[in-house]
């Protein structure tokens, strides 16, 4: 598992806490019970914490899934962004 996919996980685990691994990567609102609108505000909010990012409104209606948000977060380069931040801080730590 990468970075990206972990900070997902951990999304998705503050949101849905009865989820396990294996259901959070397969994880829909049609196979979640309790994915309703409210916990996907809170999932996305929790999200853009976390990465850093603000997801476009327009964006959401095709982030339906654990798989959808990862590849859209893949897209957008956010686990290749953490990765130069972390390098950089690490340098100026050295």
């Amino acid at each position: 598992m990468d970075e990206l996919q972990a900070r997902l996980m951990k999304c998705f685990r503050a949101v849905f806490q009865t989820l396990g691994d294996d259901e959070i990567v397969h994880a829909r609102p049609d196979t979640v019970p309790g994915w309703d609108s409210v916990a996907g505000v809170t999932l996305f909010a929790a999200i853009e914490e976390e990465v850093g990012i603000e997801i476009d409104v327009q964006d959401l209606v095709d982030l339906v899934s654990f798989q959808a948000i990862l590849a859209y977060l893949q897209r957008k380069n956010i686990g290749a962004n953490a990765a130069v931040v972390n390098s950089m801080l690490t340098a100026k730590l050295d």
